[in-house]
């Protein structure tokens, strides 16, 4: 098989920028990036390979799911379904699920629901002896019991579809572990690591299109190999965390210090650049919160 991501990234020619649906995309990702064994560099390709960041983010989206749970066939389009009107948190989750699968209960914030072809559901199976609510994981096919509501764009990254689910009595195959501990909170840490690798993908597409000197690509490459050594590593290490947090600060720091270096991209990728950085600070909140924890568990 085909491994050396590296090579792929410095040599390969950038296709059609032309933008493309959620589906059709990553359909085109798959086909560029199926002799890759490694989920994170599926998605810095897919990055590579994307018109903007919002396509790039939804590769990143979609290997990292892969990653978080093996069994997915590649052809599966996988949406996270945990938020909820009163948020993310496992005290705010009321969905439920029945023994024999069946979930019951709205999400209102789904990336990729409108066109998902399963959901990956954190719904409540009951509670646990100290009363808090006891969490599965469940796969829920798309289909009639499973009432999807497209919601607005959003000023950035509009790329990215997200939309609201109903599920009423949806039969769906449970996962075996803890909904919370066994996914929902290392999907976080594997979410931000592919979407990471996705990012700096585009960025080593725009540094060749823009010929930028082979100094800023070298920073790229060598950004994304911490972010490839982070994603060998158990995603609930406090180490893993700590890193994270000094990789965030060093793409910051790296994308104002090539900031002048955007002159010379096309105007429109330009614009389209600045248009979706908002999105490198979601759940900028969450990850400080997390580095925090991590630190003071050290302590």
């Amino acid at each position: 098989m085909n491994s050396m991501v590296f090579d792929f990234l410095l040599t390969a020619v950038p296709g059609d920028s032309a933008a493309v649906d959620a589906p059709a995309g990553l359909a085109r990702h798959r086909a560029l990036s199926a002799d890759f064994p490694s989920s994170l560099d599926r998605a810095a390709i897919g990055g590579f390979d994307s018109a903007g960041t919002g396509s790039a983010f939804l590769a990143g989206y979609h290997e990292a799911l892969r990653a978080l749970v093996p069994a997915l066939a590649p052809t599966d389009l996988v949406s996270m379904c945990a938020t909820e009107a009163g948020g993310g948190r496992p005290s705010a989750i009321a969905t439920t699920v029945t023994a024999d699968g069946h979930v019951t209960g709205t999400k209102s914030f789904v990336t990729l629901g409108t066109f998902a072809t399963r959901y990956l559901v954190i719904a409540r199976a009951g509670e646990q002896p100290d009363g808090r609510p006891a969490l599965r994981a469940v796969l829920v096919p798309a289909g009639p019991a499973a009432v999807v509501t497209p919601l607005p764009e959003l000023p950035f990254a509009p790329e990215i579809p997200h939309a609201s689910v109903v599920f009423d009595a949806a039969p769906g195959d449970m996962l075996p572990g803890d909904g919370y501990t066994d996914f929902l909170k290392p999907f976080r840490t594997v979410e931000d690591v592919h979407v990471l690798a996705a990012l700096l993908g585009q960025l080593v597409r725009v540094a060749r299109q823009g010929q930028w000197p082979a100094e800023a690509v070298e920073q790229l490459l060598a950004l994304f190999a911490a972010v490839r050594g982070l994603g060998a590593e158990d995603p609930g290490s406090v180490g893993v965390h700590i890193a994270l947090g000094g990789v965030f600060d060093r793409l910051a720091r790296l994308c104002a210090d090539q900031e002048p270096l955007w002159a010379r991209v096309d105007p429109e990728i330009r614009q389209r650049w600045e248009r979706d950085l908002p999105l490198l600070g979601v759940a900028g909140k969450v990850r400080a919160a997390r580095l925090a924890a991590a630190w003071n568990s050290l302590a």
